[in-house]
């Protein structure tokens, strides 16, 4: 008796924290970034856009995928109801850990999962999620944003740091899952999977 082939699973994102995290909720995936425009829509609010680029990620791996689940994910920063991007340069990334210092910031991850259908049956709509966490910065002191700007690890960060590696430093306090923070939300990601029948 042949076997069913176990359905594959792809991740359009190139982030290695990303895929250690996914590794978190299943053994075996594909990893294929993707690449999308990922500037604001004029008026977009953080939840949306972290909705949009996630669908819009998923979606186009997923046209060099046929029949396969594939998971998109984005993370932003919300400061004052405003996007905060990745940092432009060095003084970019000072300027943005400088207006972050001594407050709390929202941290956004949306997550995609574009379903194949079932054998003759209709596509299923994608499923989209965003998750929300809350990050506290202690007061930071202009040398310490100097020293953590220049080791590099801002740059292509989203709000400017990483919170699962020096950037752990600037945090006084998260509300909310540190996985939604560092740009995969397991909990919600392996239900997201479940509930669209993927083997966990």
């Amino acid at each position: 008796m042949v076997g069913v082939p176990e359905p594959l699973l792809v991740l359009a994102s190139g982030s290695p924290r990303r895929s250690e995290l996914l590794g978190r909720v299943v053994a075996e995936f594909r990893v294929d970034p993707a690449d999308v425009d990922e500037r604001p829509l004029r008026f977009e609010d953080p939840s949306g856009y972290v909705a949009r680029l996630s669908l819009e990620k998923a979606r186009a791996v997923a046209a060099r995928w046929p029949g396969a689940f594939v998971l998109g994910s984005d993370t932003t920063i919300s400061l004052d109801g405003k996007i905060v991007g990745k940092p432009e340069g060095e003084a970019d990334a000072r300027r943005i850990l400088q207006r972050m210092s001594g407050r709390t910031h929202e941290v956004l991850t949306g997550v995609a999962l574009v379903v194949p259908p079932l054998p003759g049956g209709q596509a299923e709509e994608p499923r989209v999620l965003v998750e929300r966490a809350e990050v506290t910065f202690r007061d930071l002191e202009p040398g310490e944003v100097d020293a953590y700007v220049a080791g590099g690890e801002p740059m292509g960060k989203a709000g400017a740091y990483a919170i699962q590696g020096d950037g752990a430093a600037l945090v006084e306090r998260v509300e909310g899952d540190r996985t939604t923070v560092i740009g995969l939300p397991v909990d919600r990601t392996r239900l997201l999977l479940s509930e669209a029948r993927y083997p966990i």
